[in-house]
């Protein structure tokens, strides 16, 4: 399934191609935050494997850790069970997009 899910989502990224404007709060707040990687290609990527994975309210979650990085550490050792199950969706975000999107930077 996972094999599914990650060429299903290089096939998207490709065929989008970047076209300089990036839609989706995940997106968006990709870009807005500054690091020196960012480009459209990268933040749709981004997009496009939490669209895959997260849901809309969990999506407005992790735009938030954009702006407080602070608010990713408390909620990684919070003991709420459900900070834990997020985290635990929000990690497997991570670890996927950037499986997926990180050949974007390289090229």
């Amino acid at each position: 399934m996972r094999k599914f899910l990650i060429l299903g989502a290089l096939a998207t990224t490709t065929a989008c191609g970047g076209g300089g404007k990036v839609s989706g709060d995940v997106g968006q707040a990709c870009m807005d935050a500054g690091r020196r990687d960012a480009s459209p290609a990268l933040c749709t990527c981004v997009q496009q494997v939490a669209n895959r994975t997260l849901s809309s309210r969990d999506q407005s979650r992790a735009v938030a850790f954009f702006d407080d990085p602070q608010l990713a550490q408390d909620t990684r050792q919070s003991d709420r069970s459900s900070d834990e199950a997020f985290w635990g969706r929000y990690k497997a975000f991570t670890e996927l997009a950037t499986e997926i999107c990180q050949p974007v930077t390289l090229g």
